[in-house]
């Protein structure tokens, strides 16, 4: 017999724990426009992240690393614009707090002040601990994010699978519970073996969203525009491509060009 799920009219972080705890699982996808997002949050997502992804698809660099804090603001403030029903987080972006904690408190304050959002991600664990430390004590909910950390890619080298070797896996696990007694409200864990995921998920209250991590964990996260099939050269085992855009969006500008070419565009129903 099927639970009913209780429906949420705005998801909060204590949402989340919620649905952890009556095994609900937890929707996320990126946005980082009005349009898009309130296409996203009218679907019915639950959770909304404003990510430094922002940089790769939206700017066309190769990392996330060139994205300013002033950019994420930027994209945080269009969302939040079109947003009813999701929490939104955000990514704060390389450079604004993996050194200094005051810096990192300034970048999360400017962040929910000027955008509206309604917490921040951050990619590390104890080494991190003073900037998560100085942000929550502020009072702006905070999610980790541990395994795969994009913006330590020159520091890895590569985009491979994170936490395969025990020394990996078990510090990975401690940051976990570290991440959860210091008070963040979720974890992302990206790119690591699915039976880590889930043990690291059954270890912790706190919810568990995965990419990469197998399905043992408390929810899902996908870039936009690769489930929407827009960035069509990525092809990551973890990614399933829900639309074809890049091909429809292509073969449509195609057939406008061809009539704005041979004057079938405008007809005469299409102009005044």
């Amino acid at each position: 017999m099927s639970v009913a799920k209780k429906e949420y009219k705005r998801v909060t972080v204590k949402s989340l724990v919620e649905m952890k705890q009556h095994d609900e699982k937890i929707s996320m996808l990126t946005a980082y426009d009005y349009s898009m997002a309130k296409i996203v949050d009218g679907a019915g997502i639950d959770v909304i992240l404003v990510g430094d992804s922002a940089s790769n698809v939206m700017a066309g660099h190769e990392t996330t690393l060139p994205i300013t804090l002033d950019q994420m603001i930027y994209h945080a403030s269009s969302v939040i614009r079109a947003i009813n029903r999701a929490l939104v987080v955000v990514d704060l972006p390389f450079g604004s707090y993996q050194s200094d904690p005051k810096e990192a408190l300034r970048s999360a304050i400017r962040i929910m002040k000027e955008s509206g959002a309604h917490a921040v991600k951050l990619e590390g664990g104890r080494e991190i601990k003073e900037s998560i430390k100085r942000i929550l004590n502020a009072g702006i909910p905070v999610m980790g994010h541990l395994g795969l950390t994009p913006q330590s890619i020159y520091k890895f080298g590569t985009y491979t699978v994170r936490a395969k070797e025990e020394e990996e896996a078990n510090k990975l696990k401690e940051d976990a519970k570290f991440l959860e007694r210091a008070g963040c409200f979720a974890i992302v864990l990206e790119k690591i073996p699915a039976t880590l995921a889930k043990e690291v998920a059954e270890s912790v209250s706190i919810p568990v969203i995965g990419i990469g991590a197998g399905n043992g964990v408390d929810g899902q996260v996908l870039v936009l525009h690769d489930l929407l099939g827009m960035t069509h050269e990525f092809h990551p085992r973890f990614l399933r491509r829900y639309l074809n855009l890049y091909d429809e969006m292509t073969n449509a500008i195609s057939q406008y060009v061809e009539d704005v070419k041979n004057k079938d565009f405008p007809n005469e129903e299409e102009q005044y």
